[in-house]
């Protein structure tokens, strides 16, 4: 464990090499730890599984990975296609979507995120959809059961959303519980799933389950997230489009 700490990844090679073990030895214990939680198994070998600490809030956050994001709002933003109705979550991720949207024409925009419908506020030709409720402050988003109501009503052709932390073993996570059950109603309103996250996502889990892996469609993200990441889920049957 203090090698795959140290290194983030861990190949069943080296794990023989070290340890003067059969590649089937390895494998089992590989599997062993990832049963307990201590790392996530990929082809070929592990990656470290790392808790995600606190998200700040959003407008700390959006000088963060600046030029990620807006590579990933832009490969997410050609995706959608004009005269569609979206749905955009919240989070800095998703708001470089918007922009790189604001010129398009035709679309409908539903959204329960502030900074999202201030970027469309008086773009023409494009139908914004504000989603009311409770207002969380640090991600200028609307959350609870009023949110959840107004989600019940409405549909979309794609739902694009960012997340707090993508793990192999256990899904998409959220650091706040109160999220998590307009995060789940978000993913029913829509028929293709879009998740957007920068590689510092990856690996990592939260305290509040939002879906399993399964319930997405297309990832998005950059080049700099490791690629035995990218592939295993595409394994999947998850399509992954690096920014």
């Amino acid at each position: 464990m203090l090698h795959l700490n140290q290194h983030q990844r861990l190949s069943v090679a080296e794990i023989c090499e070290m340890f003067s073990v059969s590649a089937a030895t390895a494998r089992r214990d590989l599997e062993t730890l990832r049963a307990q939680g201590k790392l996530q198994r990929v082809r070929g070998g592990a990656i470290a599984l790392s808790a995600s600490p606190p998200e700040p809030p959003l407008l700390q956050r959006q000088n963060e990975q600046s030029q990620e994001k807006r590579r990933i709002g832009q490969a997410a933003a050609a995706l959608v296609q004009d005269g569609e109705a979206i749905f955009l979550g919240s989070g800095t991720t998703v708001l470089e979507v918007a922009r790189a949207l604001r010129e398009r024409r035709g679309l409908t925009v539903i959204t329960n995120s502030l900074p999202v419908i201030n970027t469309f506020a008086g773009a023409e030709g494009i139908t914004v959809i504000g989603l009311g409720g409770m207002l969380r402050e640090s991600e200028l988003s609307f959350i609870g059961h009023i949110t959840e109501q107004a989600l019940a009503e409405v549909r979309a052709d794609k739902v694009i959303i960012g997340i707090r932390a993508i793990s192999l073993d256990h899904g998409l996570t959220n650091d706040y519980l109160p999220e998590t059950m307009t995060d789940r109603a978000i993913l029913k309103c829509g028929r293709e799933i879009i998740v957007v996250s920068d590689h510092t996502k990856f690996g990592r889990t939260a305290p509040a389950l939002v879906a399993s892996l399964e319930n997405i469609h297309i990832l998005v993200t950059d080049h700099r997230t490791p690629p035995e990441f990218t592939q295993a889920i595409q394994e999947r049957d998850i399509r992954v489009i690096v920014a």
